[in-house]
């Protein structure tokens, strides 16, 4: 594809207003959201006080870790939490000093559909506690307890660590210690208890982990499907699929768990892995801005003593095999390059399709073009493959003539019916001595569908997608539209993608182009064939992302192109009739497949034949 002068500098046109757009309403944005913090402060600074830090260090002086948990209650009744922020380049987490814990976490690189940045906890639901012994038979949930929090210390390695401590008068103590550090999505809670004996029964800790899934992509439906719950067990990865809802249990050590939508993660791993877990899911039942809820609850065996320390790590960030690999805790599994009967297609995503992507984007700006090159380098790739399909079927043409003899050597004069059998066996013997396989031009076709599926799983997790615009399309990471009907149709959707209709059209090109140089067209069903398969993949591809799409499009334009040039230009008829003339009079060595599958059709011939007697 070629640019000239005036194209270029329409773009840069283009991207100079946008950049301006996107400048004046950031603007204006925070000018609002100032003035809106000016109203709120003055409100504040008019209403009566109340001393939370008073409230705090009275917690921290406190009989025991139930009266700091009654003491919590008082939030309820209008004391306000205490927040305090970490961040580093990559995410921003505000932390309650109520449990201790992860309030909202925000990324500071991705946008959401409504151009918000993306939040992946931040509800009421949210929560990550457990329960500790409070007296006699009595327990306190950490999740509702008010914890000191520390001042943010900044380490020498770039790392950021704050902790939250909450005790009584016995010594007893809990501790949590979050790391942050810098340029990574994983975050390090250490859990520290003083008086571990006394706080857990049977020395076991019981974790409860709730995660609401928020709404990121445009496509609520869409993103259900893509979401799933994922996890490490007994060392074998596997996850589940949202669905309807539902459950899983493990009794098996337990490495990480984790709620995986189409682009982000949420997951929660102990680095001595959980004695066995179990979570359940609930999908949103109404057009809520949330997609999911989930329960997960999981022990971990802590240590013999008075003093324990239980090493956890929380991972708010992209589903991108590159970042998840780096952990080497096979949470790199999580990103769906594969999966079922095509799981083996994640190796093709991962050590081919990745890296030559990545090489390509890094020094090329547009996507789509991109993915254009991409398309180009996987056609070059499999051209062996499809010169070989073509050269079989053009052998098999140029043979056509001897096949319809054989056809009328075969046909019954008075019936007119075709001895099937009899024929078939003759036309394996003209196949062979011609040196023409049967299965030439199937098993190149066959070949070539790991390629496919291998593209449409990557096309579907690549988050290097997200965002990217072409032509027409604002982001190929989901569909492209060109019009949003007023209504649903069955098995189509909601509205009209172009580059589902062009895929669609190169398709039925290529079906027609196939037909017309077909052997037999007197099947009636082949004569319907071009027009069912395009027809499906109408209503497959309208919702796929237009990475997809375009890339079928371009790949079905290159097919078509070859198909001509190839069959044309390059395979010459009179010089195949030469070779296969050659092939008759060379000596052929007769497999032992082919010797028994002669044995069976000779066989079923005598029987036919003592049946008509």
């Amino acid at each position: 594809m070629g640019f000239d002068k005036n194209t270029v500098i329409g773009f840069v046109l283009i991207g100079v207003l946008l950049i301006g757009m996107f400048y004046m309403n950031s603007r204006n944005r925070l000018a609002y959201e100032g003035e809106q913090k000016r109203i709120a402060d003055s409100i504040a600074a008019a209403a009566p006080k109340k001393d939370t830090t008073a409230i705090i260090k009275d917690i921290a002086k406190s009989d025991s870790l139930k009266n700091a948990q009654q003491q919590a209650n008082s939030l309820n009744q209008g004391v306000p939490e205490s927040i305090t922020t970490v961040e580093n380049d990559l995410i921003k987490i505000d932390f309650s000093n109520k449990g201790g814990q992860p309030k909202s976490v925000t990324l500071k690189k991705y946008k959401k559909f409504d151009s918000s940045l993306v939040t992946l906890q931040g509800s009421a639901y949210d929560q990550l506690s457990y329960s500790v012994n409070a007296g006699a038979n009595t327990t306190a949930n950490t999740g509702q307890m008010l914890f000191v929090p520390s001042a943010i210390t900044s380490n020498s390695d770039g790392s950021k660590t704050i902790s939250f401590k909450a005790g009584d008068s016995t010594g007893k103590s809990i501790t949590h210690q979050y790391i942050i550090r810098p340029n990574d999505y994983m975050v390090d809670l250490n859990i520290s208890f003083n008086g571990a004996d006394q706080l857990f029964s049977n020395n076991m800790m019981g974790i409860n982990w709730q995660v609401q899934v928020p709404q990121i992509e445009k496509d609520h439906k869409y993103e259900l499907t893509q979401t799933e719950i994922a996890y490490q067990a007994d060392g074998k990865f596997d996850f589940e699929r949202s669905g309807d809802g539902g459950s899983e249990a493990f009794t098996k050590p337990v490495s990480f768990l984790a709620v995986k939508q189409q682009f982000f993660i949420v997951a929660l791993a102990a680095k001595e892995k959980f004695s066995n877990a179990s979570i359940d899911w609930k999908v949103a039942t109404d057009s809520s801005k949330y997609i999911m809820q989930t329960t997960t609850n999981a022990k971990v065996k802590i240590p013999a003593g008075t003093t324990a320390t239980v090493p956890l790590q929380i991972y708010y960030g992209p589903s991108d095999y590159k970042i998840l690999n780096t952990y080497k805790n096979d949470m790199e599994q999580i990103v769906p390059y594969g999966s079922g009967v095509f799981a083996f297609v994640k190796y093709i995503n991962r050590h081919l399709l990745l890296p030559v992507f990545d090489f390509i984007s890094r020094n090329v700006a547009s996507m789509g073009i991109v993915i254009l090159l991409l398309t180009l380098f996987i056609r070059l790739l499999t051209s062996p493959i499809l010169y070989k399909s073509y050269l079989s079927g053009a052998k098999m043409k140029v043979l056509k003539p001897e096949v319809d003899a054989l056809k009328a050597k075969f046909k019954d004069p008075k019936t007119g019916e075709l001895d099937q059998q009899a024929f078939s066996m003759e036309q394996m013997k003209l196949w062979k001595s011609a040196g023409v396989s049967p299965l030439g031009g199937c098993l190149p076709a066959l070949l070539q569908i790991p390629i496919f599926m291998s593209l449409f799983y990557f096309f579907q997790s690549n988050i290097s997608l997200r965002g990217k615009s072409f032509l027409w399309a604002t982001d190929l990471s989901t569909y492209d539209s060109i019009f949003n009907l007023p209504f649903d149709v069955p098995f189509y959707g909601d509205h009209i993608s172009l580059f589902t209709l062009t895929a669609v059209i190169t398709s039925l090109l290529i079906s027609l182009y196939s037909m017309n140089n077909m052997q037999d067209q007197s099947n009636p069903v082949m004569k319907y064939m071009p027009y069912i398969f395009p027809f499906l993949l109408l209503g497959v591809f309208n919702k796929l992302p237009a990475a997809l799409t375009w890339y079928y499009t371009i790949s079905n334009l290159i097919t078509l192109i070859l198909q001509v040039v190839i069959q044309k230009y390059i395979i010459d008829d009179k010089k195949l009739l030469a070779q296969i003339a050659i092939n008759k009079t060379k000596p052929k060595k007769t497999s032992k497949f082919a010797e028994r599958l002669a044995q069976m059709q000779e066989q079923q011939k005598q029987i036919k034949t003592q049946g008509k007697k």
